[in-house]
């Protein structure tokens, strides 16, 4: 048996339902593996349909078009295995005869197939409405003369799982195809999970992940293999994160002698005969936390842009630190010359908030329009007013506000359809949360970018970002002056909610650990008093109406609102 395997892990973007286009994709990544003289290339979970492909699973002959789809790419395979993700089962059963599969190809055919045994159910993952979990015989894939164990995603997090099955069935690496979505520490637990099955196993185990976005949800990509050491379980190949890419390395392979229980084989590939120079596995870096989240947030407006069939977007620049990391992110999303800035000034703007938008636009090299909400606003009061108990809009009043925020929405709309743009909204999570937002207003859009970031998150990213660049593309007085939606006179956020210190470390306690108000009054949050706690849950709980009608966003913690948090829109309870 060979003591080594020659792997290739594809981190490849597809787009759901783009089955040519993701076989397309897939067979390119094989070429260039067959070339490397990989033996193995691994590509991720739901490779062909995209990933998840949700209710298209349900529709007839769906599954028929995906299976003549794996067919196309088996016919493209030659001496290098392949496992690729696909969907499987009769075309007229939905999810009682649909799996999460995988196939081995190798020589233009099929020889195999894996059913995903454990289906997560959990955060932003629904596969036991999608998919039947897998429930046949396990069987080995002899890829090169080693005997080759498969399993997809929630299979290895599994203790005494899958992964342990087929190591005492006689595997000797073990491989395992993912589509796991990015949140903010994910790669961390993943590398100890697959390292605790190393643990338990004493075979490698090669993890391959998917990269892109899809929705709300981005993957992170971050493929790595854990192998076993005299000092315990070791990361032996990390590759890029956020990348769509191609890394070959040699794996080594130990010489575990025959097994208890072997299970049946299928022999795939003959053993490698010629020597070979050995390649080096790829160790890349992990990201600290902010790169993450500012990777993640560029690939998820670039992907929902780009496979929304546009090239092109707009937000409107007030300008305070949402509007303008979301510029941000968009510029390098897109380019800057596919971002457009609207400023929309009112009676209440300031002199400063116009500089600034137009210097952060130049810092950015994207171009702005500007339009004054000024007259229409004056129209629509002078429309409602005959119809008012007092015969005017009060200067500020909450009516006031909003007819503003609408206005706003309504140009950025008009201007969108005119010029063939999607619209970015530029709310951030601390906002979404206790509704301090404007339906049909800064609502209004197609992609909430920063929608599931905090607000003290958003200020330490356009932190980073100058940072980063090493001068302030973010205009220092957009990070020093007090946060506001000028539409009143002297409106300040902090007038209407509590310090951004004290809201933050509440929401996170509420939305993020689902505590109770009893529990968060026991914590002792700093500066937080009881009557700030229940105001601010209260407020959590009315506005899930509104989060219900605003444009999805990139997720980024372990809890989103939308895939992973739902609560009630009549709801009484106040514990």
């Amino acid at each position: 048996m060979a003591d080594t395997l020659r792997i290739a892990i594809a981190q490849l973007n597809p787009t759901v339902g783009d089955l040519d286009g993701n076989v397309a994709n897939a067979l390119a990544m094989v070429e260039q593996a067959e070339a490397s003289d990989a033996d193995l290339v691994l590509l991720p979970e739901m490779t062909i349909t995209g990933y998840p492909p949700e209710d298209l699973v349900f529709k007839p002959g769906f599954i028929g078009d995906v299976r003549a789809s794996l067919e196309k790419f088996a016919a493209g395979t030659g001496r290098c295995a392949a496992v690729v993700g696909f969907a499987d089962g009769p075309s007229d059963r939905g999810a009682d005869g649909v799996w999460n599969a995988v196939a081995v190809c190798a020589g233009g055919k099929i020889h195999g197939t894996y059913n995903k045994r454990h289906l997560p159910n959990y955060d932003v993952f629904d596969e036991m409405r999608h998919f039947r979990p897998g429930d046949g015989p396990f069987e080995l894939f002899e890829i090169a003369g080693v005997p080759v164990g498969v399993t997809i995603c929630e299979d290895s997090w599994i203790p005494d799982g899958p992964v342990n099955q087929l190591a005492r069935g006689g595997a000797h690496i073990v491989v395992n195809v993912n589509g796991s979505p990015f949140r903010v520490g994910k790669q961390h637990i993943r590398e100890d999970v697959i390292a605790q099955r190393v643990k338990e196993t004493g075979i490698p185990v090669v993890y391959v992940n998917l990269v892109g976005g899809q929705d709300e949800l981005v993957f992170d990509g971050g493929s790595f293999a854990v192998s076993p050491s005299a000092d315990g379980p070791v990361v032996t190949a990390r590759c890029s994160s956020f990348v769509e890419s191609l890394h070959v390395f040699d794996i080594a392979v130990p010489d575990r002698g025959p097994t208890h229980d072997r299970y049946p084989t299928i022999s795939v590939t003959p053993a490698v005969t010629h020597i070979r120079t050995p390649m080096a596995a790829p160790i890349a870096e992990p990201l600290d936390e902010l790169a993450e989240i500012w990777e993640t947030l560029v690939v998820g407006a670039r992907d929902y842009v780009r496979k929304s069939g546009f090239t092109k977007a707009c937000l409107g620049l007030s300008v305070g630190v949402d509007s303008s990391i979301v510029a941000a992110v968009a510029a390098e999303a897109l380019g800057p010359e596919n971002v457009f800035g609207v400023l929309m000034p009112s009676r209440y703007s300031s002199d400063h908030s116009i500089s600034d938008a137009e210097q952060l636009a130049t810092n950015l090299g994207i171009a702005t329009y500007t339009v004054p909400i000024e007259p229409a606003h004056e129209a629509f009061t002078g429309m409602l007013a005959p119809n008012l108990a007092g015969q005017q809009i009060d200067v500020g009043d909450i009516t006031d506000q909003n007819l503003q925020s609408r206005i706003r929405g309504v140009i950025l709309m008009a201007m969108a359809n005119e010029h063939g743009w999607l619209v970015f909204t530029t709310g951030n999570k601390s906002e979404a949360a206790v509704g301090y937002s404007t339906l049909y207003g800064d609502t209004a859009g197609a992609f909430a970018v920063i929608r599931d970031v905090w607000k003290l998150t958003v200020y330490d990213l356009c932190t980073w970002r100058n940072e980063i660049a090493g001068r302030a593309i973010i205009p220092t007085n957009v990070l020093t002056k007090p946060p506001s939606a000028e539409l009143k006179p002297d409106q300040r956020d902090d007038h209407s909610l509590p310090d951004y210190e004290i809201l933050d470390p509440i929401l996170r306690a509420y939305v993020e650990g689902d505590h109770t108000v009893a529990e968060l009054l026991a914590m002792n949050i700093t500066g937080a008093d009881p009557e700030t706690v229940q105001r601010v849950c209260r407020l959590v709980d009315i506005a899930e109406f509104k989060r219900r009608q605003t444009p999805l966003g990139t997720r980024v913690t372990g809890k989103a609102f939308g895939r992973d948090r739902r609560g009630p829109i009549i709801n009484r309870y106040r514990g």
